[in-house]
C-alpha cells in the first residue's frame, strides 16, 4: 500500500482551514490518506484522533480529545467531523470496574466541549487511555484476513514482527479500551495493537508517524498474503452463464419483500458481475468457503452473518422459483435457530431483526446485495465484495476461522450498533423503484420530484434526449444523483420498451411503480385531422401506454410469485377523459383508450397484486423551467382563439376550475405517491387533479 503522505499538501491543506487547531488540520489530512483507501476502511470500519488543547470561553486551556464523529466518512471528514471532548476527564474513567454502554454515550454527550457536535465514535476511550498524541484505527483487510486464520498470533508475529501486541475478540466499548491500555503497558515498545477478528491500531506523536505506521503493517500483510498465492493461477473454469437476470432478480426481490397488512417494503437488489468475482464462484469448495462468517463482527448490522448460495443452473422458471424459495425459507429458519439459541443462553430479551440475507451468491449469475435503500444495498455491495475476494486470497494460506456466533450475536443486537441502522425516518418509497415515460415533460418532473422526496429511485424515459437531460439535471440539483435515471425509449417500439425494462431490472432488481405518461397532442377538427396524425397520436397515447403495461406484467408477475410484493401502475390520463374538448379528438379518444385499458389492467392483474389507477390532470404548463409538450402545441391555438397571453392563458384555467387555483406538476406527484404508497387498498380508480372541472367529474 502506498504511503500517500506529503508534507508539501498537509501545509497546503492546513493553510486552506482558517482558524483551525494546527493539531486538528493534521488529523484531518491524514484521516482522509486513510479513509481513501478502501482497503483501509469501508462505510464506517475506522477511526482517528488527536490529543491537543484548546482555550476556553473563559480563557483556561483545556486537554482535549479530538476524535471521529459518527456518520462522517474519513475519506472526506473536515475539522468539524471531530467532536472535542474533555481529556482529562474520560481518562479518569479508567478507574471504573464498569460501565454500562448507556452510561458511557452519555459521559461523552456530557463531556463535549461543543454540545451540537456529533456523537463521538465508541471506540473513544481507547484512543484516551492510549497515551499517543495521534491514534489512527482500521479493519484493514489484509490485517483483518491473517486474524480470521488457525493460529493467528503465530502468523501474525511472523508476518508483522514483534513491536506489535495482539488481542483476542473483545466487544467494542469500556471493556475493549481497559484491555487495550493494559496491554500497551505491559508492552510499552510496541507501535501497533491488532485485534483479532476486528483490525489494528497504530499510534504515536505525529501524525505522519502513526500514519505511516499504518502503511507500514498493512503492507506487510498484503505482500505476505500476494506471495501465498499461486505463481500461475489455472485458467478459470468460469463460462458465461444462460441464467436470465431478466427473470431471476424479480422473483428474488419479491420474496424478500417486508409486507404486513398494510404495507409492502421490498429491497433494493445491486448485481455485481466482476469477473473476479464470478470466477471465484465456480471454484472448487466455493460455496463453504464463500458463504462463512464476516470478516469482522461490525460488518454483520449491514451483511447480517452468512451469504445465502442459490445453485441455479440449468433450471426451468418454474425450478428457479422452487430453489429460490426452499433457499430463503432455510436461510430464515437458519437465522431464527440461532436468534433463539442466543437469547436463551445469553437469558436475553430481544426483538428479532428480519430473517432475509443481505448478500446472495448465484454461481453464473454473480452476486447479489440488498438493503431498504440502493445506499444500503451499496454499503452491503462494497463489503460482500472487499470479503469475498479476501476470502479468496486467504484459503491459499490457511482455513478460514469464523467468529464464534455468541460474539456475532452480541455485535447484531447491540444498541449502539444498530442505532446506525436507525438514522433518519424511513420514506414512504424507500427501496421501490419507478419508471415514468413522457419524462422530459413539466408533469414528470413533478412526478419524478415527489417520488423521489418520497424515497423511490425514479427512472425518466423520453425519445427527446435534451428535454429528458434537462428535466433530469433541474431534480439532480435537489436529489441524490445515483437516485435518478435516464433511459432514451420510445413507448411505441416494443423491443425499446422490453430493452428499458430489461436495463431497469439490471440495475435495480425490478420495478414496483410504473407511470405511463407519454402523451402527443394535436389541434384538429375531426373533418380536418390528417389520418396519419390520428394514428400517431394514437399510437403514442394509447399504444404506448398498452407497451409499458404489458411490458411490465411479467416483471410485476415474478415479483409476486414468492410473496406479497405490491406493485402500481398510475395513468396519467386526462381529464379530456370525461370532458373532451372541440378539435381535440385525437388527443381525447386515444386518452380515453388509455384510461380504458387501465381499468381492464386493474381487474386483470389484481391477482398479482398489482394495483392500476388512473389521475386525470389539467391545464399543467410548466414545472421550474420545464414546458408541457401539451401546451407547447395546444397553447398557442387556445391563446389565440381567446385572445390571451401565456399569463392570461394561466388566469383562465385557474378561474375555470371551482377552487380557483392553479394546478401544478407537483400535485400530479403527490397524487402518483399517494397511489404508490398503498395508504387505501384501492385499484380501478380515477382521480382528478384538476381544481374541480365539474364536466370532468368521474362518472
Amino acid at each position: 500500500m502506498k504511503n500517500r503522505y506529503s508534507a508539501k499538501n498537509i501545509a497546503s491543506y492546513a493553510k486552506s482551514l482558517t482558524d483551525c487547531n494546527a493539531d486538528l488540520a493534521m488529523r484531518t489530512y491524514t484521516s482522509r490518506l486513510i479513509g481513501q483507501e478502501d482497503d483501509l476502511v469501508l462505510h464506517g470500519g475506522g477511526n482517528t484522533s488527536v490529543k491537543s488543547q484548546i482555550t476556553t470561553l473563559l480563557g483556561d486551556s483545556c486537554d482535549v480529545l479530538f476524535i471521529k464523529g459518527s456518520g462522517w466518512n474519513l475519506g472526506t471528514i473536515e475539522p468539524q467531523g471531530f467532536p472535542a471532548l474533555d481529556l482529562k476527564y474520560l481518562q479518569r474513567l479508567r478507574i471504573l470496574q464498569k460501565l454500562t454502554d448507556e452510561e458511557m454515550v452519555n459521559q461523552f454527550r456530557s463531556h463535549m466541549l461543543d454540545s451540537t457536535a456529533p456523537n463521538p465514535s465508541i471506540e473513544t476511550l481507547v484512543h484516551a487511555f492510549l497515551p499517543h498524541k495521534f491514534i489512527d484505527h482500521t479493519h484493514a483487510d489484509a490485517i483483518v484476513t491473517l486474524t480470521n486464520m488457525d493460529q493467528p498470533e503465530e502468523r501474525l508475529k511472523d508476518v508483522l514482527g514483534d513491536k506489535i501486541g495482539i488481542l483476542p475478540w473483545i466487544m467494542p466499548g469500556f471493556p475493549l479500551s481497559k484491555k487495550v491500555v493494559e496491554l500497551y503497558e505491559k508492552q510499552a515498545d510496541i507501535k501497533a495493537i491488532i485485534l483479532l477478528n476486528h483490525g489494528i491500531f497504530t499510534f504515536a506523536e505525529t501524525g505522519e508517524e502513526a500514519y505511516s505506521q499504518m502503511i507500514h503493517y498493512v503492507t506487510l500483510a498484503e505482500e505476505y498474503i500476494d506471495s501465498c498465492q499461486p505463481k500461475q493461477t489455472a485458467a478459470s473454469s468460469f463460462k458465461s452463464s444462460q441464467l436470465s437476470i431478466e427473470t431471476i432478480l424479480p422473483i428474488v426481490r419479491g420474496a424478500l419483500t417486508i409486507t404486513d397488512d398494510s404495507t409492502s417494503r421490498p429491497f433494493y437488489l445491486l448485481l455485481n458481475q466482476d469477473p473476479e468475482i464470478l470466477a471465484c464462484l465456480t471454484e472448487n469448495g466455493a460455496k463453504t468457503r464463500y458463504t462463512s462468517g464476516v470478516l469482522t463482527p461490525d460488518h454483520v448490522i449491514r451483511t447480517k452473518n452468512h451469504p445465502l448460495w442459490l445453485d441455479l443452473e440449468n433450471k426451468t422458471e418454474e425450478e428457479l422459483t422452487a430453489t429460490i424459495d426452499t433457499g430463503l425459507n432455510e436461510y430464515a429458519a437458519s437465522y431464527l435457530a440461532y436468534f433463539n439459541r442466543q437469547v436463551d443462553k445469553k437469558k436475553l430479551n430481544r426483538i428479532i431483526l428480519d430473517k432475509k440475507p443481505r448478500v446472495i451468491l448465484v454461481p453464473g449469475l454473480g452476486l447479489i446485495t440488498t438493503g431498504r435503500t440502493e445506499k444500503a444495498a451499496q454499503i452491503c455491495c462494497d463489503i460482500a465484495v472487499h470479503t469475498l475476494l479476501a476470502k479468496q486470497k486467504g484459503h491459499f494460506i490457511a482455513p478460514y476461522r469464523e467468529l464464534e456466533e455468541a460474539h456475532i450475536f452480541d455485535m447484531e443486537y447491540w444498541s449502539l450498533e444498530q442505532v446506525k441502522l436507525g438514522k433518519g425516518s424511513t420514506l414512504p418509497l424507500a427501496g421501490q423503484i419507478a419508471l415514468v415515460t413522457g419524462g422530459g415533460g413539466a408533469i414528470a418532473c413533478g412526478i419524478g420530484r415527489m417520488l423521489l422526496a418520497a424515497g423511490a429511485h425514479v427512472y425518466l424515459s423520453d425519445l427527446n434526449q435534451k428535454r429528458l437531460d434537462n428535466v433530469c439535471d433541474l431534480l439532480k440539483k435537489e436529489f441524490p444523483a445515483k437516485r435518478i435515471g435516464a433511459l432514451l425509449m420510445d413507448v411505441t417500439d416494443k423491443k425499446a420498451v422490453t430493452s428499458g425494462m430489461q436495463a431497469i431490472i439490471k440495475e435495480c432488481g425490478g420495478l414496483d411503480i410504473l407511470v405511463p405518461n407519454a402523451g402527443l397532442a394535436h389541434v384538429a377538427t375531426i373533418e380536418e385531422l390528417d389520418e396519419q396524425m390520428f394514428r400517431k397520436v394514437t399510437e403514442i397515447n394509447t399504444m404506448g401506454v398498452f407497451q409499458v403495461i404489458q411490458a411490465a406484467i411479467p416483471i410485476f408477475k415474478r415479483q409476486a410469485l414468492l410473496g406479497k410484493a405490491t406493485a402500481h401502475i398510475i395513468i396519467n390520463s386526462s381529464k379530456n377523459v370525461f370532458s373532451p374538448g372541440a378539435a381535440f379528438g385525437a388527443y381525447s379518444s386515444s386518452k380515453a383508450g388509455a384510461h380504458q385499458l387501465g381499468k381492464i389492467a386493474a381487474m386483470e392483474l389484481a391477482p398479482f397484486n398489482v394495483r392500476v389507477n388512473m389521475i386525470n390532470a389539467d391545464a399543467i404548463f410548466d414545472d421550474h423551467g420545464i414546458t408541457s409538450g401539451l401546451w407547447d402545441v395546444v397553447g398557442p391555438d387556445r391563446m389565440r382563439s381567446r385572445n390571451l397571453d401565456p399569463e392570461g392563458l394561466k388566469e383562465y384555467y385557474r378561474e375555470r376550475n371551482l377552487l380557483k387555483t392553479e394546478v401544478l406538476a407537483d400535485h400530479v406527484g403527490n397524487a402518483v405517491v399517494f397511489f404508490a404508497s398503498s395508504l387505501t387498498p384501492t385499484t380501478g380508480a380515477t382521480l382528478p387533479v384538476d381544481g374541480g372541472v365539474a364536466a370532468a367529474f368521474p362518472r
